[in-house]
């Protein structure tokens, strides 16, 4: 992390939604904005010391590389993120692979995989999902 020091809460959260803007190997600007707008705005991130940022970013890029980087990823969200913000971690996640219109392929797969891992019951990821799409719908 930053010189040694624990992954925060928020931290975890840009952790995820940057995983799932990598997973599909093509960060799109929609989904970078998507990031930036969250920590700006969004109430979770009013503390938040946007200087951790890159170094979120080049964490995650570090264990994907890995063989086990996800299993690696998920520890660290696990141990730095409390269960009341899980259900607003699949919704940022969601967010962020929503943002450029389409949730397919390996961005459907990491959003699946964050479902299991944060233990998000399926009724209120589909309805977490819904919204997401809502949100991002275009004419």
């Amino acid at each position: 992390m930053i010189e040694d020091a624990p992954m925060t809460a928020q931290d975890a959260l840009v952790a995820l939604m940057i995983a799932v803007s990598v997973s599909d190997q093509d960060i799109r600007t929609s989904e970078l904005i998507k990031i930036n707008n969250a920590v700006n705005h969004l109430p979770i991130f009013a503390e938040y010391d946007e200087e951790r940022l890159p170094r979120m970013s080049e964490l995650i890029f570090d264990l994907l590389e890995q063989e086990d980087g996800l299993d690696a990823l998920f520890g660290l969200i696990r141990d730095a993120l409390p269960e009341k913000l899980f259900e607003t971690a699949y919704a940022l996640s969601c967010d962020v692979a929503a943002a450029d219109g389409r949730i397919e392929g390996p961005e459907a797969r990491m959003l699946e995989e964050i479902r299991l891992e944060l233990d998000i019951d399926r009724l209120h990821a589909a309805a977490i999902e819904r919204g997401a799409r809502a949100r991002h719908m275009t004419l």
